[in-house]
Parts: structure tokens; sequence; C-alpha cells
């Protein structure tokens, strides 16, 4: 197996692309399917998140591309700035992952956050998109999961071919 730990220039042409959710771009070692044969590795600082577009090197040179996926979100939204206020105060009195963006705000699927922010006034709709949230006030500037860094996740290559999943995801 082979594996993915140095970050290189995004202009370097890639080798290989992987397709990741948000929750397997913050593992620091991950195993991933990259051919039809070809099992590998990949190990990032812990913490780190690593996003859409980002290359990663093995120690012979071949280059792998990250491709965020697009993961099942909602996406709160309101012209009010005092409701967007107060719907950022709410998502984040509930510590949830969230992605903010000027008026509005996008978070995994969750059906008590989309009532909630509806029932404040927020318009409320299920999307697909790529999720990279926030990292947090007190980090350094990378995003971080909550779940254990060491459980090794696989994910598919980007010829969409699953091989698949850890339970729980």
């Amino acid at each position: 197996m082979i594996t993915f730990n140095e970050v290189v220039a995004s202009d370097m042409p890639a080798d290989y692309r992987v397709e990741l959710s948000y929750h397997q771009r913050v593992k620091g070692r991950l195993r991933v399917q990259i051919a039809a044969d070809l099992d590998a590795g990949i190990v990032s600082s812990r913490g780190e998140e690593l996003r859409h577009g980002d290359k990663l090197a093995d120690a012979s040179g071949n280059i792998l591309e990250i491709l965020a996926i697009d993961e099942p979100v909602s996406v709160a939204q309101t012209d009010s700035e005092l409701l967007f206020c107060r719907a950022c105060y709410h998502v984040g009195n509930r510590h949830a992952e969230v992605q903010i963006e000027a008026g509005r705000l996008v978070y995994l699927r969750d059906h008590v956050l989309d009532e909630m922010l509806n029932r404040l006034g927020l318009e409320v709709t299920e999307q697909q998109l790529p999720f990279s949230p926030e990292s947090g006030a007190y980090s350094e500037g990378h995003s971080h999961s909550h779940s254990d860094h060491h459980t090794q996740h696989q994910a598919h290559s980007h010829s969409d071919r699953s091989v698949g999943s850890h339970p729980g995801e």
C-alpha cells in the first residue's frame, strides 16, 4: 500500500484522484482505494482539513488530488442581518458544525436544526453540496472532528466506484 503524506503545490498534475466527505477529509489516517486494485493511505496532521483541490505526494512522487464530494446538507438563508445573527447564535449554541456564508448557513442535514431555523424565520432547503464548516475560534485554521482520529475509513475513487464505508458514517 502506498502512503500519501506530503502536501504539494496545487498546480502539480495528479496521478490519482479520490472523492472524500468532510469527515473523511479531517481524518489523520485514512485508507482509500485509488484505482481498481490499488489501496492507498492518506496521512495528515491531526486536525488538518484536506480541502477540495489539495494535492498530496507519496515517497515515489505520485500525486493524489483530493476532491470534496457533494453531501446531503441543509442551507438556511435570510436577507435579515439580525435574523442571520440570531440563527448563528442558536446553531453555535448547539455546537453544530456549520459553514457560514453571506446570509446563509450550511450544515449536514439535521431535521431538528431545520425545524428550529425555519421557526426562527429562515428559509431552509435541502441540497447536495461539498461541506467545509468553520474550524473554530481556538483552532489553528484547520477543522477537526470529535470522532476517533485513528479509525480508518474507506472511500471511493473518482470513478464513483464505492468500496465500502465505516459503520456510523
